[in-house]
């Protein structure tokens, strides 16, 4: 079933929460140009003490948004229904999530090499020039800073380890494997500011099912919901996926879960990565890293008035 974005409220939230969704379902049938509303002037993003994101990988909107436990999760919050990868394959779109910006090779999905590496500031760079703390989080990475794929760890789905200005004392220290979340999550004084999920490549989609990853999530997720840092202090979980299959124009799922995240609701407002990344620096008064994300518009028609 093919679920068409621009048409809004109760006919939307009924395809959303209830339908099946899997690759054999995808409609070869090309969807119509995504337009939508601008965003609402006037509403500020909340100044976070936490933001999570969790990238899952290569399926479109369509494919995902009624798999049982995401479409409970957005049934908590905001579905972005209007919302568009920037790039393919995977690694430009996660440089762009963080730095506004692809870079050289980027479009080979090849590991950290001085050929394929990214000289640009990035998102850690506004973030620790904050004060705030940062951690990315690989599921099956093993050692830190792993910059060499590895069975299902891809260092491509982790876009910290391409950029020149983290030191490598600074990613070892915070980009680390996702055992270490667990610990971290205890307190939210040991949770950063900051926290990037990377699922290994099976638990994200890439090499396994819907059901796989939707799994995966119903598993992991409800202990990020109930960490001190959701209950204790006010945080904000965007759960989004790299890029599509080819099947929907690159247009992916975003749910929208946190302090202030409209409930059941439904956005047809067009944003992509790049409103991801302003978002962000929205939250946390940052200035933007590239003419992308400085010309993008923050996400505020998710925050509830």
């Amino acid at each position: 079933m093919r679920i068409r974005t621009a048409a809004l409220s109760a006919a939307i939230l009924v395809a959303v929460f209830g339908c099946g969704s899997s690759r054999s379902q995808v409609s070869s049938t090309t969807p119509p140009a995504l337009v939508g509303p601008s965003p609402p002037a006037g509403t500020a993003i909340p100044a976070y003490d936490h933001i999570f994101v969790i990238l899952m990988e290569n399926y479109s909107y369509s494919e995902v948004i009624g798999a049982p436990y995401i479409a409970s999760l957005a049934a908590r919050g905001t579905v972005v229904g209007n919302y568009l990868a920037t790039d393919h394959p995977s690694l430009p779109n996660y440089a762009e999530l963080t730095s506004g910006q692809s870079f050289p090779n980027a479009n080979t999905d090849c590991d950290p090499s001085p050929s394929c590496q990214s000289t640009a500031s990035n998102i850690i760079d506004r973030i620790v020039a904050s004060g705030r703390t940062w951690h990315a989080y690989a599921e099956s990475m093993g050692a830190a800073c792993g910059k060499v794929t590895n069975g299902q760890y891809a260092p491509r789905h982790v876009p910290f380890v391409y950029y020149t200005d983290i030191s490598a004392a600074s990613c070892q220290a915070n980009v680390v494997d996702y055992s270490h979340l667990s610990t971290d999550l205890g307190s939210a004084a040991t949770t950063p500011n900051y926290v990037f999920i990377t699922p290994n490549t099976c638990n994200d989609m890439h090499d396994c099912s819907v059901a796989t990853g939707d799994t995966w999530l119903s598993q992991n997720v409800p202990t990020i919901l109930a960490s001190p840092a959701f209950t204790q202090q006010h945080a904000l979980l965007l759960l989004v996926w790299d890029e599509d299959d080819g099947s929907q124009n690159n247009q992916v799922a975003l749910i929208a879960v946190g302090f202030h995240v409209k409930v059941g609701y439904v956005s047809s407002v067009r944003y992509s990565h790049y409103s991801l990344l302003r978002t962000v620096e929205a939250a946390w008064g940052l200035s933007s890293l590239a003419v992308n994300d400085q010309a993008a518009s923050p996400m505020t028609d998710l925050i509830a008035g």
